[in-house]
């Protein structure tokens, strides 16, 4: 029998939450299309959706955010957060920005011009996207075990260095404007990178001289993977292999509403003074004065406090030990998932566990569906409705290999007695798993569809 976690913190302030009729979920569903995005957030009983900006800060945070300096240029909140930056990243250069898809977007307009190409293991949504947006492709190069659901891998976020190599011998360094590597790998199940991985991505890039960059939302959580796996990193602390994985790269972008426990926040740091100064350029036209960024400086203050927080050991072993609870609770009763549990999240094989449904309606969609309709607990689709897109040669819709549902944890926002009614639900819908169907969309934007497509049920 799986054992929760005890939580290293006491409750001081309560959010209250709600389980609404079953014919008003339904009701919900109909009005948002069927696409959990929108439905309203009071609709929701447990909220799944993202880890992203949804975590509970803590006494500390609040408290520096009252220290916030709003100064428009120059604020002593900056230089606060700037030494934070020096501390566990390193680089030369940083500008915040108010989420990690606003310092993607930065890069990619100044760096990929049409017919360019980003490696990395794999490109979640919005990197996918913001590289699209220019005329560049996103390629994936994670190792083929990340595609093995049952398989236990210490290390499946790995990219595949043998297809690395060659993926730039066959598109020309010429054409390849910067590498990425995402940790953790989120479009395949949280999954941990090896800092083994790390240097030698790092080593071909630079054989090649290509600038080398990190998504490192939840570096924090993919630092005590590494110390929990990887043989002489044991008496490591998360904040010494945080310096040393960023020491291998060229410059780094983050969501810091993810492992940095905020609301709202990002940066992206790099080396390059000539291209800091291109970033700040185009930071000012879109988000803001390079010492704000997209924030305001109580923002700058509780993202500074939070960067630490989100390295501590003991809060760190809390939050992947409760992910690890929810998962073996959901292996007991037979459904599959992408094993070993990642940090931040549980990502169930919807194609698996719906075999009768196929890619073109969406398993994944309806495994999302059901757990609301059921239960009121709202998840994520990571799969046909997220990845899927038509060959620009051919117009053939391209599949992703994996059908998923992603059930990402808050950080510090969930009990135990929460995450066993999601057990709960998850049993009904998998006894009763035959009975549901596919869906098919009648709407559908061209980049990012999953935020905003509407669906009509089979």
């Amino acid at each position: 029998m799986p054992i929760h976690p005890a939580e290293p913190f006491r409750i001081k302030s309560v959010e209250p939450i709600k389980l609404v009729s079953k014919e008003e979920r339904i009701q919900a569903m109909k009005n948002a299309g069927y696409n959990l995005f929108a439905v309203p957030a009071e609709d929701v009983y447990i909220d799944l959706l993202t880890d992203s900006g949804t975590g509970a800060m803590s006494q500390n945070q609040w408290a520096a955010i009252m220290q916030g300096d709003e100064s428009y240029a120059g604020a002593r909140s900056y230089y606060r957060l700037k030494a934070v930056m020096e501390k566990i990243f390193g680089f030369k250069y940083f500008v915040p920005t108010h989420q990690g898809r606003a310092a993607e977007n930065i890069l990619a307009s100044i760096m990929i011009k049409p017919g360019t190409y980003v490696p990395s293991n794999m490109h979640f949504d919005t990197t996918d996207a913001n590289i699209r947006a220019q005329g560049g492709s996103p390629e994936n190069l994670v190792i083929d075990d990340a595609f093995d659901i049952e398989k236990y891998v210490p290390f499946k976020g790995n990219m595949d260095l043998v297809k690395l190599e060659q993926f730039i011998n066959e598109k020309g360094v010429e054409n390849i404007p910067f590498g990425a590597i995402t940790i953790t790998n989120n479009a395949g199940g949280g999954q941990p990178i090896s800092l083994e991985n790390i240097k030698a991505v790092s080593k071909i890039y630079r054989k090649y001289k290509i600038p080398f960059f990190i998504d490192s939302c939840r570096f924090a959580e993919n630092c005590y993977f590494i110390k929990m796996r990887e043989k002489g990193y044991a008496s490591h602390t998360p904040l010494e292999i945080a310096q040393e994985i960023f020491s291998y790269a060229d410059g780094a972008w983050m969501s810091a509403k993810k492992d940095a426990i905020v609301n709202i926040g990002g940066f992206l740091a790099l080396n390059d003074e000539k291209l800091f100064q291109e970033v700040s350029n185009a930071l000012i036209l879109r988000e803001g004065f390079p010492t704000y960024g997209g924030l305001a400086g109580r923002d700058l203050e509780a993202l500074a406090t939070g960067l630490f927080e989100g390295l501590e050991e003991d809060y760190l072993a809390y939050r992947i030990n409760q992910t690890a609870y929810v998962a073996e609770k959901i292996k007991e009763i037979g459904i599959p998932i992408i094993e070993p549990p990642g940090g931040h999240a549980i990502y169930i094989d919807a194609g698996t566990m719906l075999p009768h449904i196929p890619q073109s309606e969406f398993p994944g969609q309806a495994l999302t569906a059901a757990l609301y309709l059921v239960g009121g607990i709202r998840g994520v689709e990571i799969g046909s409705v997220m990845f899927a897109h038509p060959d620009p040669e051919t117009g053939e819709m391209v599949y992703p290999k994996l059908e998923l549902v992603r059930l990402a944890i808050p950080r510090r926002v969930y009990t135990q007695s929460h995450m066993d009614y999601v057990v709960n639900v998850l049993k009904k819908i998998y006894e009763q798993r035959v009975s549901f169907r596919g869906y098919k969309l009648t709407y559908s934007p061209d980049l990012l569809r999953h935020f905003t497509a509407r669906f009509k049920p089979l």
